[in-house]
């Protein structure tokens, strides 16, 4: 087997790429408030803020945009769209969103009420923020071995069900309208649940008679991760893997702009034709008529595309193994990351990092700056600025579980020597550590601070 990574794809078109001076960036960055998500993404050199609708789409992507229908309702793209979900996990309700953050407030507005407690294996960002905006509270459980961030095992993403059943016990049946598993688990280091732990979950579940949803946007991920690293589905195609953990649940939300492999669009779907009719209801209401939800004809048509070929093992294979390649050469520089490296992106434990840094003095907003400052790397803090918790009345900060950097792969975008600069642009950033300054927040929002906060360097 030879060593070499090679792109399953070859490059038809190409974008170029402002290149920029360290003095330029740092003015920049003053300019943004020291949050990278202010700047703009043409002083960016590789941006791996997101890898959510940043991926580069195929020929046949491209060809099914020229089929889009523009119908306003009725649409043949909605039901090439409806097919290709329903082909590949099962589901025989489908309702399509702008994103995926659109499902999940339509999911929870119509099943979550004041009061109510929403497990999961971890909650993203505009999950929890979801959760909480119907004043529900999202309970974290992710599996015990998940908390150390240096240990190497196989599913870090798997949910605690010790403490799942401990959650029914505490909060009764009544005040758990759904549970929800993340796949792969985003805030946990993309880090892979096993079908075995899944299956636990879903047995929990339908033994208290509740609705287990997944959180699909990296689904195929997952399922390549269980082909890999489960003896049982070692010869399992990955498509009929998807559909098996599809067949444990009672419903899913999904954006389409991480593993549907299309810049934009999302869904909601379940088994219960009853939530159907009201999470269509709520649709036509905020996203538009359930044939469409907020997306162009060309939308649905890039996503159906998308949703066949991101099953392609050839594709799971360079995507998975292109990512670890990053991680397993920065752990050779000596950079603390969250092993093992995951599926859709490498996060630097920024702790381990900077651990003259306090969580309150934000060491991944540090790292962030650093990052973009020495080589114009975008990467995204998942820490204390993200999943920390102010309070207004007397201007205590409570730390985040963790203090991550996450540095995400577009999908079909990078090749090896892009990656191969970011090694040694990170590698420079920890060589210099001691340097890395304190910060503060001194301008946030109520919900999800991190995507406006203001930051600024403690001198």
């Amino acid at each position: 087997m030879f060593k070499t990574i090679i792109e399953p794809f070859r490059i038809k078109s190409v974008e170029p790429l402002h290149m920029t001076t360290a003095s330029e960036r740092q003015k920049r960055i003053e300019d943004a408030d020291y949050n990278v998500f202010l700047l703009k993404s043409d002083d960016v050199i590789i941006d791996l803020l997101t890898d959510s609708g940043t991926g580069a789409m195929s020929t046949e992507q491209w060809a099914a945009i020229m089929r889009g229908d523009e119908s306003y309702a009725g649409s043949p793209s909605f039901y090439r769209f409806e097919s290709a979900i329903h082909d590949l996990m099962g589901f025989p309700f489908v309702v399509p969103t702008h994103q995926g953050r659109a499902a999940e407030r339509i999911l929870f507005s119509v099943m979550c009420k004041e009061g109510d407690v929403v497990p999961n294996n971890s909650h993203f960002d505009t999950t929890r923020a979801n959760v909480e905006f119907t004043k529900a509270s999202a309970l974290d459980i992710p599996c015990v071995e998940s908390h150390d961030t240096a240990a190497v095992y196989p599913f870090k993403g798997n949910m605690d069900i010790a403490a799942l059943k401990a959650a029914f016990k505490q909060h009764g049946r009544d005040k758990i309208p759904l549970v929800m598993m993340t796949l792969t688990n985003n805030s946990g280091g993309g880090q892979p649940a096993s079908m075995a732990n899944i299956r636990d979950v879903a047995a929990v579940c339908k033994e208290h008679n509740t609705p287990f949803y997944i959180d699909a946007c990296r689904i195929a991920e997952n399922a390549y991760f269980i082909k890999l690293r489960e003896k049982e589905f070692a010869n399992t195609p990955v498509k009929q893997i998807v559909r098996e953990i599809c067949n444990l649940a009672d419903g899913c939300t999904m954006s389409a702009k991480k593993d549907g492999l299309a810049n934009i669009g999302g869904f909601l779907a379940t088994r219960n034709p009853e939530l159907a009719r009201k999470e269509k209801e709520l649709l036509i209401l905020t996203e538009g008529f359930p044939t469409y939800g907020g997306l162009a004809g060309r939308d649905l048509d890039a996503i159906a595309q998308g949703l066949k070929e991101v099953v392609e093992e050839d594709y799971l294979n360079y995507r998975i193994v292109s990512t670890a390649y990053l991680g397993e050469h920065l752990t050779r520089a000596g950079v603390p990351i969250l092993q093992p490296p995951g599926g859709h992106a490498i996060y630097l434990d920024a702790a381990r990092f900077a651990p003259h840094l306090k969580p309150v003095e934000l060491p991944g907003i540090a790292l962030c700056v650093a990052l973009y400052v020495e080589g114009g790397i975008r990467g995204v803090e998942i820490g204390t600025a993200m999943f920390g918790r102010h309070d207004p009345k007397t201007g205590t900060e409570t730390p985040g579980p963790k203090e991550l950097v996450r540095l995400a792969m577009p999908r079909r975008v990078y090749t090896q020597s892009h990656v191969d600069y970011v090694i040694e642009v990170v590698s420079e950033v920890y060589r210099q550590r001691d340097k890395l300054p304190r910060y503060r927040i001194t301008e946030q929002a109520p919900f999800l601070r991190h995507f406006s906060a203001h930051f600024a360097p403690i001198k």
